[in-house]
């Protein structure tokens, strides 16, 4: 969420960013600077009457030492109303605290100012292209590659679970894989901490990275647990410091991450959807940095090139997109996306977004670090994926394929694989 004093200063920036956002009433800023200015006020009442009821405690001490107790009297009548109002101004506060804390999780991250200005995707730039897209008109949906010899089986997986959720066979299992024994180990050569991570999480932990209130409706629950299943490691691994004090030293802080991710994708329907497009389940490593705000910019230039060498290494002609603000999500201030291109499906399918959310993850979850002044100031947290694997696969059996129907394999995967063609 957004600093309460950002928001009172910057009233006007805070409107226009939701409107550049597509949120439909910014009139909640005028809201919350109303509710949180009864808040202060009521603060500094009922501090006067707790200073009042001090003293007085005071002066009757001073009196019953006197001997003068019915002037006592008097006073301990009066401040036995001065606490019933005290603890009536309490109440009133902690409800005006959660009504505005309500309010501020409904505010969105102001883009950064380096951000384009749009509504659509249409309207995101292009920041970079690498590699040329093969187009030959041979060239199958994956899909239709894989489904034949069922290494792919989308029936069984639907008859087992439901649609969304396929089952991987034979070399395409072993395919993916190779793919997150890759993606860990170059992770890890490169200054990220592995963790292994819980595939759920509390309300607390959504609440924290933005999840809720914001994605509810696409977000698998368990109700007799109360737990969420994680959509993506971004989750657990950015709630693992939550609720600390870091050491200012210890700053940058990299981890990464495999888990499989679970979403509704409540109303995916049609051909962007056939195969290993869009799926309810799915793997991915993913990659969260928690870094001093000085640096957080810097550090989502090099996440977004480190993701990118990902696919340089497994040749993938990819472009990166720099998100407009309709297009960027509520809880990021800056916002790529990498695209690899489907050679079989002729258009380009994200593998990766890379997001800086500034302190606004940070101070959902008081994640701190310790300045030189003893002062302590909010983290900032990026995260990205490296890389998201339905659409990876995809990629590479439609990048890859031969006209014999065969798959070459990607020549670093090949140690993986223990072999440079996957026959179908």
């Amino acid at each position: 969420m957004l600093d309460v004093t950002y928001i009172r200063e910057y009233a006007d920036k805070v409107k226009q960013a939701m409107r550049d956002k597509g949120e439909e009433h910014p009139e909640v800023v005028d809201e919350l600077i109303d509710i949180d200015e009864k808040w202060r006020s009521l603060v500094q009442q009922a501090d006067e009457l707790r200073n009042e009821s001090n003293t007085k405690a005071q002066k009757i001490g001073e009196l019953m030492g006197q001997g003068k107790k019915e002037e006592a009297q008097k006073i301990i009548k009066y401040t036995s109303k001065l606490k019933d109002d005290i603890k009536e101004m309490e109440e009133d506060l902690r409800s005006l605290k959660d009504e505005r804390d309500d309010l501020m999780l409904r505010i969105p991250n102001v883009p950064h100012e380096s951000v384009p200005v749009g509504h659509s995707e249409e309207e995101n730039e292009v920041f970079k292209t690498w590699g040329e897209p093969n187009r030959e008109e041979w060239r199958k949906p994956h899909w239709d590659l894989v489904e034949e010899d069922g290494w792919i089986d989308f029936k069984r997986g639907a008859k087992v679970t439901g649609a969304g959720f396929p089952f991987y066979v034979g070399p395409i299992a072993r395919l993916q894989r190779s793919l997150i024994n890759f993606f860990l180990n170059k992770a890890t050569e490169n200054g990220f901490k592995e963790l292994q991570a819980p595939y759920f999480v509390n309300e607390d932990s959504a609440r924290g990275t933005g999840q809720i209130p914001d994605k509810e409706d696409m977000m698998y629950e368990i109700p007799r647990d109360e737990f969420f299943a994680i959509p993506t490691a971004e989750v657990p691994v950015t709630n693992f410091h939550r609720d600390e004090i870091l050491a200012k030293e210890d700053l940058p802080i990299y981890y990464a991450a495999y888990t499989p991710c679970w979403r509704r994708e409540a109303g995916s329907y049609g051909k962007d959807v056939r195969g290993l497009n869009r799926l309810h389940q799915f793997d991915k490593v993913e990659l969260v940095k928690i870094v001093h705000p000085d640096t957080a910019y810097d550090e989502l230039e090099s996440l977004r090139e480190y993701a990118e060498s990902l696919l340089q290494d497994l040749e993938i002609p990819y472009r990166t997109l720099l998100m407009c603000t309709g297009d960027m999500g509520f809880t990021q201030s800056k916002k790529y996306d990498l695209e690899v291109w489907s050679s079989g499906q002729q258009r380009w399918l994200e593998v990766s977004s890379c997001s800086n959310f500034g302190s606004f993850q940070a101070r959902r979850m008081m994640l701190r670090y310790r300045k030189e002044n003893k002062d302590t100031a909010m983290v900032h947290t990026l995260n990205g994926s490296a890389l998201a694997l339905p659409r990876v696969v995809a990629a590479i059996l439609e990048q890859y394929q031969t006209e014999d129907g065969n798959v070459a394999v990607p020549e670093v995967l090949q140690p993986f694989m223990g072999t440079d063609v996957i026959k179908l």
